[in-house]
């Protein structure tokens, strides 16, 4: 659902962009609360697997493709605030790297992919762990159903701001029962691969998931032959669970290089459904080339390598690690900082 530039006019982008400021400064502030040394390192492989995956097209319909946009994702990992982060440090490094969505349209990208899917999953996602029996599998559906709600939502916020500032005369009805109808079916497949992604890394270690705090059952870490809670305050961090957590890392870092240097390959070359429905409803009138349209990783691939699946490849894998750099920076320098008092990392309470 990456916007480009010339679909939204210049009042409205400028608006957007000024939302999508604030909303990263509001989110600057409250993911000191989410992180710690911990976590931090966690969140910019969030960012670096969004990245990954989001080259994964999908097929949903007769010449129509679906990606991951990641908000629902990135919120009950690593918490609302830092999903809004994780998903704008995406979209800037797409945008300014890659050619994908426009510049000037950056301010709606960020609103619609990481602000109002992290907002709308993650309420969604809170309100159904209330109600839900405190287990692991009620993570796992109520991750499914709130990433499955954020797409359309998104779509409608985008259908909202093409109401107020489109720039070619289409009719609005028209337009959003496209959009909600493609992006139900991509929500689906968005839905899968977070319920799919939070179930196994709630397998590992459930206590460095945002979304599982309130589980009853906690983790537990043989630490000098003894079982320790592994949400309890006991010092430094137990060599078992520095361990796990590096393994962890490492296993999901490699899966992101695999998927965005191999799997990206056999992507569904078919518009997604933004690009669909701009073609099919004539959104599209008005688009413009992307400023960086020459550079050097536009359009996910390597200029001047002539094989395209090595092309791909190369800019998939140099995305995924500027990416987690880029991303662990970030979380990195926004940290909350631990205390003698206070050595638990934030949100592992389970």
């Amino acid at each position: 659902m990456h916007v480009p530039d010339g679909f939204i006019d210049a009042p409205t982008s400028l608006a957007t962009g000024a939302v999508a400021a604030a909303a990263v400064a509001v989110s600057l502030r409250g993911a000191r609360r989410e992180l710690d040394e911990r976590t931090a390192p966690l969140a910019g492989l969030v960012a670096a697997f969004i990245f990954a995956v989001q080259m994964l097209n999908f097929p949903v319909a007769a010449g129509t493709s679906g990606h991951l946009l990641g908000g629902a994702l990135a919120a009950i990992l690593v918490g609302p605030y830092t999903g809004v982060l994780c998903v704008s440090v995406v979209l800037l490094m797409q945008g300014i790297l890659f050619a994908d969505g426009g510049l000037t349209a950056l301010g709606v990208n960020i609103t619609n992919m990481a602000v109002v899917t992290t907002v709308v999953a993650y309420g969604i996602f809170r309100a159904l762990v209330k109600i839900l029996p405190r287990t692991r599998r009620s993570i796992t559906v109520a991750a499914f159903v709130a990433a499955l709600l954020s797409v359309p939502s998104a779509a409608l916020a985008f259908t909202l701001m093409y109401a107020i500032g489109g720039t070619a005369d289409v009719s609005i009805g028209k337009v959003a029962g496209a959009m909600v109808g493609v992006h139900i079916l991509i929500g689906i497949g968005e839905a899968a691969i977070t319920a799919l992604t939070v179930g196994a890394v709630i397998a590992v270690r459930p206590d460095l998931v945002h979304g599982a705090r309130d589980l009853g059952q906690r983790l537990q870490l043989r630490v000098n032959g003894e079982l320790v809670d592994a949400a309890e305050p006991v010092g430094p961090e137990p060599v078992a669970a520095r361990t796990s957590r590096r393994g962890l890392w490492i296993g999901g870092l490699l899966t992101s290089l695999v998927l965005a240097g191999f799997v990206s390959f056999y992507a569904s070359a078919d518009p997604d459904g933004l690009e669909k429905v701009a073609t099919d409803h004539g959104i599209d009138e008005k688009a413009e080339d992307h400023a960086y349209a020459d550079s050097p990783l536009a359009d996910y691939g390597v200029k001047d390598v002539d094989d395209a699946r090595l092309s791909g490849g190369l800019a998939g894998v140099i995305g995924v690690g500027l990416t987690v750099v880029a991303g662990t920076a970030v979380f990195w320098s926004v940290r909350r900082r631990r205390t003698g008092a206070d050595t638990s990392p934030a949100g592992t309470s389970v």
